[in-house]
């Protein structure tokens, strides 16, 4: 999804406020997010959280 908004990491990072290595974490799938880090970070992307977690 990220990549599909041709942003890198570090822009979503920098409009969520998580972590560059928390979140490079949950994108790789080695850390599960809370849910109140997903919203972060589709606020973040501009999508509905229901887009983000399909």
């Amino acid at each position: 999804m990220r990549e599909h908004h041709n942003l890198s990491q570090q822009d979503v990072c920098g409009r969520s406020g998580i972590d560059v290595a928390t979140y490079s974490r949950i994108e790789q799938g080695h850390s599960s997010p809370k849910l109140d880090t997903l919203i972060r970070i589709a606020d973040a992307l501009g999508v509905p959280l229901a887009d983000l977690v399909r």
